[in-house]
């Protein structure tokens, strides 16, 4: 009949692919009496064309990209096997060498000198490179840093005097945001950044703890209402007072006083080299008095040689001692000792140079004077019975079996006297002298 051949007619037109353009029925198709539509021969090939893209895309994933090995063969079948036995979500602590293989990341050893962990609260000085540093370090501060952890800037006066006077260098270029005022800006968003990398490069010193309480203690009085430039010039000149009253005018007074303390025929000891026994020698020599000087040097660093030189050139006889080896021998001959303390704990102890304590404890053995001279900027109320409580590690002498400490502890019991810019006392004194400068 004419109308089977119009309804038949609708099933051989070339139906639409995924893609939009038309394409003809597979020969194979199964016809619609199957139960499926005419359009599913076409659309299930598309979806596995689909699926084996994915698969390839997922491969590549897995393998490393474009760096990994091919994700299907040459004839574009299965996805090839990983050889490497990849799972995904799985740790990725390797890295690719090659395309067929991964090696475990390296691990790269300290090898700087470990200190025993009985030792582990002891401080020791690091040279930290400059473009480590926080960004909010000042550039002077930056240098002192690296001069303080080479140790340029070794005793504790000096490294106060430099500290300071860094500070004051930074409060003149300061400038207050808008918003806030400078004692309630300055102390937490530019002071403490320079205490932090200064205390990194170097553990701080007594002296320069007790500057930077006071330094803080007078920012924080500073009148919020107070202009910056004249908040800025009171604070500098504060500085100026305070090194000049504490550090200058202290020396001069402990010079004055210990040089008194040497008579004619003397034979002093002194150890290494510090810059108030050095001055104190040269003013009694100033004075006319005739005496001798043992000079009994660091072992380690020989700081005493050109302290010696000076000492021989003002006209001081000098015997120069290069180490503690002849210690008792070289003492059966002095008349007293003079030695400069780092610092004076509250129960009397003196913080030193390590070697002092051996040479105190021989003379007072001998029935020595023991003189100590110390600024009362570098008194504390610490601590210490021994020289493991505080002191710091020698960077250049720290090696896996043995290392050195740079400071060491003498109890009060051999130390006959301390000199002061407050005059003459007993180690015994020092609670009483913190008091007193807590009420100037």
């Amino acid at each position: 009949m004419s109308t089977e051949p119009e309804k038949a007619a609708p099933a051989a037109a070339p139906a639409p692919a995924a893609d939009g353009k038309a394409k003809a029925a597979p020969a194979a198709a199964k016809p619609a009496a199957d139960g499926e539509k005419a359009l599913s021969g076409a659309a299930l090939k598309q979806k596995k064309k689909e699926e084996k893209a994915a698969k390839r895309a997922q491969a590549k994933m897995t393998q490393g990209g474009p760096t990994g090995p091919p994700a299907a063969d040459a004839k574009g079948g299965k996805p090839a096997q990983n050889k490497n036995n990849f799972q995904p979500g799985a740790h990725q602590g390797h890295v690719r060498s090659g395309s067929r293989s991964t090696l475990p990341v390296p691990q790269i050893k300290d090898t700087k000198p470990k200190v025993p962990e009985c030792f582990s609260h002891l401080s020791m000085a690091k040279r930290i490179s400059i473009t480590h540093a926080n960004k909010d370090v000042n550039p002077i501060i930056l240098l002192l840093g690296q001069q303080m952890s080479k140790f340029a800037i070794r005793d504790s006066i000096t490294r106060l005097e430099t500290t300071l006077l860094a500070f004051k260098k930074l409060i003149e270029a300061y400038t207050t945001p808008h918003g806030t005022t400078l004692s309630r800006h300055f102390v937490t968003h530019v002071l403490n950044p320079q205490i932090e990398y200064l205390t990194a490069c170097r553990p701080i010193c007594f002296s320069m703890g007790n500057a930077i309480r006071w330094l803080k203690l007078q920012i924080s009085k500073i009148d919020i209402d107070l202009p910056d430039a004249a908040a800025k010039q009171i604070l500098c000149q504060a500085i100026d007072s305070f090194v000049h009253e504490r550090v200058t005018l202290a020396d001069y007074v402990i010079v004055s006083t210990a040089a008194q303390m040497v008579s004619d025929g003397d034979v002093v000891v002194s150890y290494a080299h510090h810059h108030l026994v050095e001055r104190v020698l040269l003013q009694a020599k100033k004075d006319g008095k005739d005496f001798k000087v043992i000079l009994i040097d660091d072992p380690f660093e020989r700081v005493g040689l050109e302290h010696a030189k000076r000492l021989s050139a003002a006209g001081i006889s000098v015997a120069y001692t290069a180490d503690l080896g002849a210690l008792r021998t070289n003492l059966q001959q002095a008349t007293s000792v003079f030695v400069a303390a780092e610092a004076m704990f509250s129960n009397g102890a003196m913080y030193a140079r390590a070697g002092t304590c051996d040479i105190a404890t021989t003379a007072r053995d001998l029935g020595l004077r023991v003189v100590a001279l110390c600024e009362t900027i570098n008194f504390t109320e610490r601590v210490s019975i021994d020289s493991l409580t505080y002191n710091e590690i020698d960077p250049d002498r720290n090696t896996d079996e043995a290392f050195r400490l740079l400071f060491d502890t003498t109890t009060d019991k051999f130390i006959s006297v301390v000199v002061t810019e407050l005059g003459n006392s007993s180690p015994k004194s020092v609670p009483a002298i913190l008091k007193k400068l807590e009420e100037l």
